[in-house]
């Protein structure tokens, strides 16, 4: 069963986060809006950072892997899922999260979307998406409530 859902919850597939630490750019952008609130939480599981952490040891090796694997796992609420479940799409479900960030066109399609939606309280979106449309200080007030202080954490820390 899935955690309630809450806007101020975020996945972000295996692909968006090896691009984040290897790439930057819309994936940087989207997730930096993550790491600077506190009160915004990144969801991941095992398998999803399995899945990054691949990616990374491929393009990258083994050590930037495992110290970013370290770094990411002290940084987001991990939850479980079955092993044949698709991770990004588990962890959202498991995790609550209202907002899941990808690069796979399949699941940024219209027809996906209202799948998805049928199933779980979850917008799938593209990274570029999600940090033009950011809006902490809304978000806060609906989430914490009260005056939008701004970011409370650095996102390169």
């Amino acid at each position: 069963m899935g955690s309630d859902p809450s806007p101020a919850r975020v996945v972000a597939d295996a692909d968006v986060l090896a691009v984040d630490l290897l790439v930057g750019g819309d994936a940087r952008a989207a997730l930096d809006h993550v790491r600077e609130h506190s009160w915004v939480t990144l969801v991941a599981s095992d398998h999803l950072l399995d899945e990054a952490a691949a990616v990374i040891r491929e393009l990258g090796d083994d050590d930037l892997a495992r110290d970013w694997r370290a770094r990411v796992e002290e940084a987001c609420t991990l939850v479980d899922h079955p092993a044949e479940d698709r991770p990004a799409l588990a962890a959202a479900y498991r995790g609550g999260a209202m907002h899941l960030l990808t690069l796979d066109e399949f699941l940024l399609s219209a027809s996906a979307g209202a799948n998805i939606r049928k199933r779980v309280e979850t917008s799938v979106r593209h990274p570029r998406a999600f940090a033009t449309l950011f809006d902490a200080e809304s978000l806060y007030r609906e989430v914490v409530s009260g005056e939008y202080p701004g970011p409370d954490r650095d996102p390169r820390a």
